[in-house]
């Protein structure tokens, strides 16, 4: 439950001149008086790993996951998003996930600038378990860039367009490399994401039901700290979704390559990715498949009101002769119960680097004799 506070009046002058100039729609006036809402959540987190034995000895762990803040203002049409994480220091300490400023223009149309959802794929998840889809460790689930959005939400048509002029940059020097203590995976190490445009367009059906067919593309540069060129990358990706009273589907399929211009000797069949702390490496031309279903169930014991029963899987096939793919596959409940949501989930994965392995390849060249590991997940949240 967020609390609302009177705020100061203040002026976006620069959203609405940009808004009108671009577009060329009317703005709407909104409420009177500015207001703020504050949120947010705490969270724990029990796992027990096939791939660790010590653990395995002790039962498993449970113990510290995130505390987060959000906040949201809004006065006369122009508001603000603002998400602010603190994980321990092993997995980033504080991060903004999300921060950028809007402007609608009507009902149907808006504007955002600032650290905002890069619009590739099924949004605002393509999964529904605590950790997310095969896509989001390649940054292609709810990834965060630094740009400006274009949205239209119509009630049959929707499209987004957006330039984004870097990812998460935290480092302003000359040849500085893009630091790891983020939310959403991007390209590290040595290339650094620049000058990405992404368009998105969604066709929905309406009935008893809901069904969105969309294609997704995005373009950018990668440019090089050692070599001063710049490569490229792009994304292309087809996807559906059906939201029904209580079922939801969500399958997706894509393609990626990246083309980096690195120093003589370094490879370009991979390259170096990182959030939460610590970086991994990528293959550098993969598809990725992906199918999520969950089923909701409403029940009335005590202050639990729902289940929600999910299955989320994801296949990721490398182009790169004798790379080995990765798989990912959740099975769990999202249990509702009040203010307090808990994921209990059974993630599974074969050359997946968070889930067993080696931490560093498995999403790059992985290994041809790789296990199956899984870990035994219960993620406790109250969000206010």
């Amino acid at each position: 439950m967020k609390r609302i506070y009177s705020l100061p009046k203040f002026t976006s002058a620069f959203l609405l001149f940009l808004g009108i100039n671009l577009f060329g729609i009317t703005p709407v006036i909104a409420q009177e008086e500015p207001e703020i809402s504050v949120g947010g959540a705490l969270r724990f987190n029990y796992n027990l790993s096939s791939w660790k034995d010590g653990q395995k000895d002790r039962g498993g762990d449970f113990g510290y996951d995130m505390f987060r803040v959000n906040f949201d203002a809004k006065y006369k049409g122009v508001y603000l998003n603002a998400e602010y994480r603190l994980y321990s220091d092993f997995f980033g300490g504080g991060m903004l996930k999300q921060g950028w400023m809007g402007y609608k223009f009507n009902k149907q149309d808006e504007i955002q600038v600032g650290l905002t959802q890069v619009p590739f794929g099924i949004q605002q998840y393509n999964s529904h378990n605590w950790f997310f889809n095969l896509t989001y460790y390649m940054g292609l689930e709810d990834d965060h860039d630094m740009g400006v959005k274009y949205i239209h939400d119509g009630k049959k048509i929707e499209y987004h367009l957006a330039f984004f002029k870097s990812s998460e940059e935290l480092r302003f020097g000359s040849e500085t490399e893009s630091s790891p203590s983020r939310y959403s995976y991007d390209v590290a190490g040595r290339n650094k994401e620049i000058n990405q445009f992404n368009g998105k367009f969604i066709y929905k059906f309406v009935n008893k039901s809901i069904h969105r067919v969309g294609l997704s593309a995005q373009y950018g540069g990668l440019y090089n700290l050692d070599t001063k060129e710049t490569g490229d990358h792009y994304g292309l990706a087809a996807h559906y979704e059906f939201i029904g009273d209580r079922w939801n589907v969500k399958a997706q399929a894509l393609t990626a390559s990246h083309n980096p211009e690195n120093a003589e000797g370094e490879s370009e069949d991979v390259l170096s990715f990182a959030a939460y702390g610590a970086p991994y490496q990528v293959a550098a031309d993969f598809n990725l498949y992906s199918l999520a279903i969950s089923r909701n169930i409403p029940v009335e014991w005590g202050p639990v009101s729902n289940l929600e029963f999910y299955n989320d899987f994801g296949y990721m096939q490398k182009q790169k002769a004798g790379f080995e793919d990765s798989y990912m596959n959740v099975t769990g409940v999202l249990i509702t119960a009040g203010q307090v949501f808990t994921y209990v989930d059974y993630a599974a994965g074969y050359n997946h680097s968070w889930l067993g392995g080696n931490f560093v390849d498995d999403f790059a060249k992985g290994k041809p004799d790789a296990k199956w590991e899984a870990r035994f997940n219960i993620n406790i949240g109250y969000y206010f």
